[in-house]
């Protein structure tokens, strides 16, 4: 049985640069405290008049073009993103809008840092079953309009970007297996607490900076390792694999520690990691997105190459997935 393959990629990363110097002026932290705890340097901020579907529509023209097809050929769009441009429309629907791809359904989901991960899982069940031929996957955010630049402790972690696959069936490779998961009792570790229907926007709500992102860092930190172990694990598991069939391993992107701790547990060689998180932070469900399509583009994974992503994210949610290029 054919599956579902990726036949395009793309990009887009705000122009502006945020630099560790540059945070050093915003609150009280330095650059070493900064690349010893996270390993990041620094991170794109998108332009204040530059929304995630911006961001989204960039890459996703990218990726249309390097699979050589035109937006009028998609069947599907699918964008991951906890930074929608409002509640409603999504942004997929933005999207579907200025790519006049009048013939795709489209919508957003919502899984936080594992959202290109299950994007590209639902995708692959549409065109594995012959529902759709092409799927656009993006991973989109513009984390900046949610963080607290008062809090060292977040503001330090985050950035924007979009980055975006074309799926469609191929002759051989494409998606293995995948893998998902979720424990809503501890959601509380990572949560934007207000602008839905519990806290309603509010004077209050704004007072008490509700409206920015909230994370428990060392509770996150420890979980983040056994559970990207775990979900690596068993992808390969399902897959019928080993690590010494994967020829790179691209995790979500949100801290160089807990990467290398995960990849310590599973006894890979740093070589194996892919990581570009010194360039631009934790960019939520764009970071696994823009890794993989930088991956691609600096020639660490080739056709033919077997892929691992990895992530975990607010929820909590995880998920995996093997990729034949």
């Amino acid at each position: 049985m054919k599956k579902a393959g990726i036949i395009g990629v793309g990009e887009y990363l705000p122009k502006r640069i945020l630099t560790n110097a540059d945070l050093e002026k915003m609150v009280d932290t330095s650059n070493e405290w900064i690349v010893s705890r996270t390993g990041i340097k620094e991170r794109r901020l998108a332009a204040d008049n530059e929304a995630t579907s911006d961001l989204a529509i960039k890459a996703a023209r990218e990726a249309l073009e390097n699979a050589h097809l035109n937006p009028q050929d998609l069947d599907l769009i699918i964008v991951a993103t906890i930074t929608p441009d409002m509640a409603f429309p999504s942004v997929a629907s933005i999207v579907e809008n200025f790519l006049l791809a009048k013939k795709a359904a489209a919508f957003d989901i919502s899984a936080a840092c594992v959202g290109f991960v299950y994007a590209l899982s639902i995708a692959n069940q549409f065109i594995v079953r012959g529902t759709y031929k092409n799927a656009l996957v993006i991973g989109a955010e513009k984390l900046s309009a949610i963080t607290d630049w008062k809090d060292r402790n977040t503001c330090v972690l985050l950035g924007d970007g979009a980055g975006a696959c074309v799926l469609s069936k191929v002759e051989s490779g494409g998606i293995i297996s995948a893998y998902l998961g979720c424990d809503g009792s501890k959601g509380e570790l990572l949560n934007l607490p207000a602008g839905g229907s519990r806290k309603p926007a509010s004077h209050e709500t704004v007072d008490n900076r509700l409206h920015y992102l909230k994370m428990q860092g060392n509770e996150l930190f420890k979980i983040a390792v056994k559970i990207m172990t775990e979900a690596a694990r068993t992808v390969l598991r399902q897959a019928g694999l080993t690590f010494k069939d994967i020829d790179l391993i691209i995790p979500h992107q949100a801290n160089s520690r807990i990467i290398m701790a995960v990849a310590k547990r599973l006894g890979i060689p740093e070589d194996k990691i892919y990581l570009n998180i010194e360039k631009y932070g934790n960019m939520s469900s764009a970071s696994t997105a823009t890794a993989l399509v930088e991956a691609v583009k600096d020639g660490r994974v080739k056709k033919g190459d077997t892929i691992l992503l990895d992530a975990f994210g607010a929820g909590l949610v995880w998920g995996a997935c093997v990729i034949d290029l």
